[in-house]
């Protein structure tokens, strides 16, 4: 069977830093992948390459059989791989929904001020059905300048759910958000995606979430795969607990 996301001979470099390392990997479809790793050690740069944003030096990636390395982060969102960010990319002035309908409006390929009434209506339902998901409904016509950090986080990933991602890639969606409310938060996100049975690749530094809500890790180094396995696998190797975790579990 062909796999959702495959990864051959991936290479780039800035200069004397290595940021990925002929890596060689598959992710198979309706996988929870957690990359794990200190600051540095490829992990967003990983991810910056699927998502067209950065280009490899040479390798290749493949969704679905087909080469998206060389490919225009418009143009592989529109291949099914979508992304959240670290910082919240959103809207400050906009409302909760509005930030939604911009994004609705940009999947379908439509300009916001050409939009009939009955279009608009539309991607305002769209925008209300995606926050809905993620317990937020009461706050659609709040500015995004009045939200918490958290909630803010919530909807730059309710952005990215706007297509239907085949591949939802999530730089650490937890960072940001206090300890007592990581797991809801978390909980939040997998609820919210399930029903598009999307493969989730989240970048993440805590390893209770990792533990939690991951079945399978990668763990980074110098732009490398030290590790690939089960959470428990993974957390327990000791090149892992040395190099990564620090010798936490």
């Amino acid at each position: 069977m062909t796999p959702l996301l495959a990864v051959r001979g991936l290479e780039k470099r800035f200069g004397a830093l290595v940021a990925a390392d002929a890596l060689n990997f598959d992710i198979a479809a309706g996988q929870k992948v957690s990359l794990i790793g200190a600051n540095g050690a490829g992990k967003t740069t990983f991810v910056n390459l699927v998502t067209g944003y950065l280009k490899p030096d040479s390798g290749r990636i493949a969704l679905d059989g087909m080469d998206i390395g060389r490919r225009s982060p418009r143009n592989v969102a529109r291949l099914g791989i979508s992304r959240s960010f670290q910082i919240p990319q959103l809207f400050i002035e906009l409302t909760a929904a509005q930030n939604l309908a911009v994004a609705v409006s940009g999947a379908r390929g439509h300009a916001l001020s050409l939009l009939a009434p009955a279009e608009a209506q539309g991607r305002r339902d769209k925008a209300l059905e995606l926050l809905g998901r993620f317990g937020l409904a009461d706050l659609a016509d709040r500015p995004i300048s009045e939200l918490a950090g958290g909630v803010r986080k919530l909807i730059d990933i309710a952005m990215a759910l706007v297509r239907r991602p085949k591949l939802l890639l999530l730089d650490e969606p937890t960072s940001g958000v206090s300890a007592e409310e990581k797991f809801a938060t978390m909980d939040r996100v997998i609820h919210a995606v399930a029903p598009d049975a999307a493969t989730i690749v989240f970048v993440e530094h805590d390893m209770e979430i990792v533990g939690r809500y991951a079945d399978r890790v990668l763990a980074f180094y110098q732009g490398r795969i030290l590790a690939d396995g089960s959470p428990r696998d993974v957390l327990s190797d000791p090149q892992v607990r040395r190099y990564v975790t620090g010798g936490a579990r």
